[in-house]
């Protein structure tokens, strides 16, 4: 092998490395950089979605309780007067009760698990920064 080739093979492997080990980076304003395969989470969209499941929960929970105890007024009423509808009317206030119940449960789980998405977004962000941070400086001291 002459000497030609080998600077040719050493500058082919120094290119092949550079181009690999190429990062998308972030713009002068710190948005991502435009490459496909960017991570992007608005978090305005998330934190509107879990402020709107918080909202429901609240009304749900004031609203949907409102007939409740009526509901089982009459049911035991009718009961106690020997009419049949009384016991199925208190299916109807179980199954109500269950039902709201499961559904204040899901709006509580979606608030919650949007702030949580968004709050360890930021902070595997700030993580992720800071390592690539360190390793531009380490890069550094290759070049």
């Amino acid at each position: 092998m002459s000497w030609g080739e080998w600077e040719k093979l050493k500058n082919d492997a120094v290119e092949r490395q550079s181009s690999s080990m190429r990062l998308n980076g972030l713009d002068g304003n710190g948005a991502a950089g435009t490459g496909s395969g960017d991570l992007v989470v608005n978090r305005d969209d998330l934190g509107a979605i879990g402020h709107e499941a918080y909202l429901l929960y609240g009304r749900l929970s004031r609203d949907g309780d409102h007939a409740r105890p009526s509901t089982f007024d009459a049911s035991i009423a009718l009961t106690n007067g020997n009419f049949t509808s009384g016991s199925e009317l208190l299916k109807v206030h179980d199954r109500w009760n269950s039902q709201l119940r499961t559904l204040l449960d899901a709006c509580a789980r979606i608030s919650n698990h949007l702030d949580y998405t968004r709050s360890t977004h930021a902070k595997d962000d700030a993580d992720i920064g800071g390592q690539l941070l360190s390793t531009s400086k380490i890069d550094e001291y290759f070049k």
